[in-house]
């Protein structure tokens, strides 16, 4: 009788324990991603501003590499001696990006490669690189931080020389892996 209660006791206290490991946190391959993130700034008196919104739809092809679109979509209100107008672009890309370990902290590194377009930019192409973390709050829910540099170019002879001329941008958000 006794070792039936042991065995009992043993079954029902580590095989949930098994299948809680089993689960962890992150995505496996094949699982796809959603995520939406946003930036923002104003000066102090809130004259001039701006604010994006950007959001991703990647797939896993291996636990660790996601490849994926991006869109982006911006908004800026400039006001100054010459200046008094409001301004939309967005920007569209692809992207590969690879991520380190398998706790919750995933660091990540990629590419980028897309167009941008709207009013206030030059319409063309750019590539860009970008690193970041994502915290995963659950087993595939995910807090995000990101940065990339971009560089432009209206063919690819620009590439090498626009590389000193691009811009940086930083995108905080959520993210679902399913």
């Amino acid at each position: 009788m006794k070792n039936t209660a042991a065995v009992i006791c043993f079954l029902t206290t580590v095989i949930p324990g098994l299948s809680m490991a089993q689960l962890g946190y992150g995505p496996v391959e094949g699982d796809r991603e959603l995520s939406v993130a946003g930036t923002g700034s104003s000066e102090s008196d809130f004259d001039n501003g701006s604010f994006g919104i950007t959001g991703d739809m990647g797939w896993y092809f291996r636990d660790n590499m996601v490849a994926g679109v991006r869109q982006s979509i911006n908004y800026a209100s400039i006001e100054g001696a010459s200046l008094n107008d409001d301004f939309w672009n967005g920007a569209t890309r692809g992207y590969l990006n690879y991520q380190f370990g398998s706790s919750q902290w995933r660091p990540f590194v990629g590419g980028s490669l897309g167009l941008i377009y709207g009013d206030g930019v030059n319409n063309s192409g750019f590539a860009g690189v970008e690193l970041g973390v994502k915290y995963y709050v659950l087993a595939k829910t995910y807090i995000l931080a990101r940065l990339d540099y971009q560089w432009f170019f209206d063919d690819a002879e620009d590439l090498d020389d626009t590389f000193d001329d691009g811009a940086w941008q930083n995108t905080v958000g959520i993210g679902f892996n399913f």
